[in-house]
């Protein structure tokens, strides 16, 4: 056979893009796969065993749409691109995940999915609900928390939290992490498969958990309902409240569900009940309802039944799975624990090696230090000891000057003692000159009255010798030759005798003043001498005390 017709019979084949909630795959499938083939390939791929809770879903015309198994890939209403692209998503939801989800991946993969629709805020979460379910995501990520390398702000580029909640709190980024971490903390050691189940199960709770909701109207001309379907049955909801249903039928109470164009009917298991039947705007979304009950019970009614085979064979594998894990977790944590206690040891051994180093190194640094006192104390005791002599001769010194100025001192008090002394002196005699000069001041003025009064008393009686000799002696004045001494001699011997007298005692009055006014002129130059005399002792006297002031 040639090359060429084995190239021939090679199949026609188209590309697929397979896109999970964290991954891509493209696969090569042949023109005749049914939408099954295609599925089995990839839950193949991702080692997927529990594949009737998944799907693969598409959009066409702005409405999601999953792939039919018993159909051909290329014969149902799918885009026209290449390659062609499907969404592997979880299709029905379990009522209990801690009970039927049993494979590892069948979980992780919920658990990626019921986290991106809460953050999508497609299923309602309270804010306090958000951060414990965020703790948890985080805890699956990184693992136990350490404060040494989980660092403020670690999850920074990490989308933990819907934007509801985060515009509905004025909180800033570093706020809301410290609350997250404030859980994380709290689940040190849960593995991550545990913290992905704690996830889901406290997410299996909220209300809208697990409900594919579809417009809905009681009559064909209003839209005025919402209908939900999910694991426990269907549910009636007004067009504003998705959190409790104004009506739900439980599969356990349906009887029948027909679909017929638009129209949906359901019959109660209570055939006296009344029948629902409601619209919906195309018939693909009633084909889509329609598809979503028939899985959803038969899902329920399969949960009540006995396990098949292969459901006990994956539950039993569980179960050894997850005690091998446990087991694995267990040694996996005592080894953590002994190697923390190493570490610790280690830590503490290399504290206590640092700490000795440190303690060597301070006593070395202590005896260097003891040294230098040591030479620095020699030295400060050779300049204390220079000092010492220095001060000895200082001391000398300053003896010596304070004997030289305690005699200075004595000599000092002495000529301060004589100054003052020759002060009162100069002051007495210079009292004495004042009084003895008022006392010649009084007697000069005496003396000058008693000087005119003798002059005037001598020139009185001159005038009237005069008169006299004028009456006695008329012819005296005819003849001018004769001598009036003569004839006062003559005739007039006692009045002569007294003028004489008279003249004598003036002359010897005023030869006494002028005598005495020479003594005393002469004592006033005496005194004025000795005064300056004193005025330069007296300055001398405080120059020295000055100058031995400012010795002191």
């Amino acid at each position: 056979m040639s090359i060429r017709g084995l190239k021939k019979k090679q199949p026609k084949t188209f590309k697929v893009k397979i896109i999970t909630v964290d991954a891509e795959m493209e696969f090569s499938c042949e023109m005749k796969w049914k939408g099954k083939d295609l599925f089995v390939l990839v839950c193949r791929a991702l080692g997927l065993r529990e594949t009737w809770f998944f799907g693969l879903q598409y959009t066409i015309k702005g409405m999601c749409t999953w792939l039919k198994m018993d159909k051909k890939v290329l014969d149902q209403e799918i885009p026209k691109e290449d390659p062609i692209s499907f969404h592997f998503l979880a299709k029905f939801y379990p009522e209990k995940v801690e009970e039927e989800l049993l494979q590892e991946i069948t979980q992780h993969l919920f658990f990626l999915q019921v986290k991106k629709q809460i953050l999508d805020e497609e299923i309602y979460c309270s804010p306090e609900a958000t951060v414990l379910l965020a703790s948890y995501a985080v805890q699956a990520k990184y693992g136990d928390y350490d404060p040494n390398f989980h660092e403020p702000g670690f999850l920074a580029h990490d989308e933990l939290l819907p934007k509801r909640v985060l515009r509905q709190y004025q909180l800033t980024a570093e706020m809301w992490e410290e609350k997250i971490t404030a859980w994380y903390a709290e689940h040190r050691g849960i593995a991550r498969d545990e913290a992905e189940m704690n996830y889901l199960k406290i997410a299996q709770d909220l209300e809208m958990y697990g409900v594919n909701y579809f417009p809905i109207a009681q009559n064909k001309n209003h839209t005025d309902l919402l209908l939900g379907v999910d694991a426990k049955g269907i549910h009636i909801y007004s067009i504003n409240n998705r959190f409790s249903p104004s009506k739900s039928f439980e599969w356990s109470s349906i009887r029948n569900i027909s679909c017929s164009e638009k129209e949906l009917t359901i019959k109660p298991l209570d055939k006296k009940a009344e029948v629902f039947k409601f619209f919906s705007s195309q018939l693909k979304v009633n084909k889509l309802i329609f598809q979503l009950c028939i899985g959803n019970h038969d899902l329920f009614m399969r949960r009540r039944k006995v396990d098949s085979i292969e459901i006990q064979q994956m539950k039993a594998q569980a179960r050894e799975e997850k005690a091998r894990k446990k087991m694995e977790n267990q040694r996996l944590a005592r080894e953590k624990q002994l190697r923390e206690e190493a570490e610790r040891a280690k830590e503490e051994l290399e504290r206590r090696l640092f700490q000795l180093e440190d303690e060597a190194r301070q006593a070395n640094e202590a005896l260097l230090r003891s040294q230098e006192a040591a030479e620095l104390l020699a030295e400060k005791a050779q300049i204390a000891e220079d000092e010492a002599k220095l001060l000895a001769q200082n001391a000398a010194e300053a003896e010596q000057e304070r004997q030289r100025l305690e005699i200075t001192a004595l000599k000092s008090k002495e000529e301060k003692r004589l100054m003052e002394q020759k002060m009162r002196e100069a002051e007495l005699i210079a009292v004495k000159l004042v009084k003895e000069s008022d006392r010649r001041a009084k007697e000069a003025e005496h003396l000058k009255q008693d000087l005119h009064e003798a002059r005037e008393a001598e020139r009185k009686a001159k005038q009237k010798l005069l008169d006299i000799t004028r009456l006695n002696y008329p012819h005296m004045a005819k003849y001018p030759q004769y001598s009036p001494g003569d004839s006062r001699d003559a005739n007039f011997d006692k009045g002569s005798t007294k003028l004489d007298l008279k003249d004598i005692d003036l002359k010897r009055l005023s030869f006494e003043i002028e005598r005495e006014r020479l003594d005393y002129l002469e004592k006033s130059r005496k005194f004025e001498d000795r005064l300056k005399e004193l005025k330069s002792e007296i300055h001398a006297l405080k120059l020295e005390e000055k100058q031995a002031g400012l010795y002191c």
